[in-house]
């Protein structure tokens, strides 16, 4: 009987929960090909997200102080320290070790994640000693810092540490060249596995004419524009006899999500949920849905071709929803809106438009969990030959 292949795979999330729930649907689509899954988990821990049979060693969580990402926070919210760093990479290590991998995946770096070359530098360094196959998950589009020492270092990293670099898009979509202009330096490691989608439960045609408008802005960090913008449209929508249930996400602020339950006791036409485990079920039924423009969103509305208005957060220098959410505008998958001038009867007026025209398919591969697994297998027995190039 052949050995178990060991997997590890290590996430850290810092705003929203996006690069989380990634993760967990990479970690379930190994679990389910008979890998014995290791996630090294760094963000705040966040209930419901499913990662299957894998084990999770929750790393001491840190966090951004703000969409600015101006600093690192421990979990008691103070700005992490070198004591700290210290200790959190001698626990990557240890966990690492002994958990004895085939493979290792460390997701977005050395593309994102940058502040935590502390411990990322020592594991691949590990790693490498090791004769592990190492691979980096990234997603299709990389936010533009306008830095290209940064580029060249990543492309470096790649040369020096891995072995893939497993791109979770489609290139008929947007090619990783787009984001990041040095991907010929590293075409030999690139893979496109497809976009990753959670599976959705609802199978089959679906009659939207019944349904709700869904607002939602992922894990809410950042929606309260967004969610401040539905409420005046709803009054002007002529939607507006239909329920609108907000979905608020676990990290809203207290205060802004009194705001929506005070807006829901007045008006019985409006329904709001801080977490729904059951979310992807409710895209897959709703009459419009109304989101910002997270990775995981976007492809479940495409997936589900659930008529969707996108409202990309764009704060600072995040560029990524905005790139995505207008390649698949302009194929009219769905609508897009800009965050800077939210009127709210334009938003009104859009939803509409979007719920009358429905969700128009578009050819794009959406199964980049069964693709990454069959990649990273791939390429784990021709290391093991000694014929993987690089």
């Amino acid at each position: 009987m052949a050995e178990q292949i060991r997997l590890a795979l290590y996430v850290q999330h810092l705003l929203g929960i996006g690069h989380l729930r990634r993760a967990a649907a990479l970690a379930r689509a190994y679990v389910d090909a008979g890998i014995d899954v290791l996630v090294l988990s760094g963000g705040v821990p966040v209930a419901d997200v499913d990662f299957g049979a894998a084990r999770v060693v929750q790393l001491p969580p840190c966090l951004a102080a703000d969409s600015q990402f101006s600093a690192l926070l421990d979990a008691d919210g103070q700005v992490i320290d070198s004591a700290w760093k210290d200790r959190r990479r001698d626990l990557v290590l240890k966990e690492t070790a002994a958990f004895r991998p085939d493979a290792l995946v460390i997701e977005m770096y050395p593309f994102g994640r940058r502040q935590f070359r502390f411990e990322l530098l020592p594991l691949l360094y590990w790693a490498q000693n090791a004769n592990l196959l190492v691979a980096s998950s990234v997603r299709d589009i990389l936010v533009d810092k306008g830095r290209d020492d940064r580029v060249t270092e990543a492309a470096d990293l790649v040369r020096r540490y891995f072995d893939l670099v497993l791109v979770h898009g489609d290139p008929r979509l947007v090619p990783f060249e787009r984001t990041f202009p040095r991907a010929p330096a590293i075409a030999d490691r690139l893979h496109y596995t497809g976009y990753v989608v959670e599976k959705p439960k609802t199978v089959g045609a679906v009659d939207r004419s019944g349904g709700e408008v869904l607002v939602s802005a992922g894990g809410g960090a950042v929606g309260a524009p967004l969610f401040t913008a539905a409420l005046a449209a709803r009054r002007l929508s002529s939607l507006k006899e239909r329920r609108w249930r907000f979905v608020a996400g676990r990290n809203l602020p207290e205060a802004d999500f009194a705001v929506l339950q005070q807006a829901a006791a007045i008006d019985p036409g409006i329904v709001v949920d801080r977490f729904r485990a059951d979310f992807t079920e409710l895209l897959a039924n709703c009459h419009v849905s109304l989101s910002q423009g997270g990775y995981n969103t976007v492809m479940e509305l495409l997936a589900l071709h659930t008529p969707a208005v996108i409202v990309p957060f764009a704060e600072g220098q995040e560029s990524e929803q905005a790139l995505r959410a207008q390649l698949l505008a302009e194929r009219n998958a769905l609508d897009v809106l800009d965050a800077d001038n939210l009127d709210p009867a334009a938003l009104a007026a859009t939803l509409t438009r979007r719920a009358q025209i429905g969700a128009l398919p578009i050819d794009l591969d959406l199964d980049g969990a069964r693709h990454s697994v069959e990649i990273t297998l791939n390429a784990l027995a021709k290391k093991r030959a000694g014929v993987l190039r690089g």
